[in-house]
């Protein structure tokens, strides 16, 4: 597959924007669940978190990995 710079340049921007969007929608349709989540988060320990985001690249790539061959 050969894509130009400004081709992928748009894929990432609209990647990031889909983010932003699904990012915003806990704290839009409940802030007070979006507020307990933060607080249990920031108490987690840091081995958690980093298996937590590990665990969400890997799901991520492969839903990604799925979308694109599958």
């Amino acid at each position: 597959m050969d894509i130009g710079w400004s081709e992928l340049a748009r894929y990432l921007g609209g990647a990031f924007a889909l983010y932003l969007v699904l990012e915003g929608v806990l704290p839009f349709l409940n802030p007070a669940a979006a507020q307990r989540l933060m607080a249990k988060l920031s108490q987690a320990d840091t081995k958690q978190l980093r298996w937590g985001g590990l665990i969400s690249m890997v799901a991520g790539l492969a839903l990604l990995w799925m979308a694109r061959n599958g």
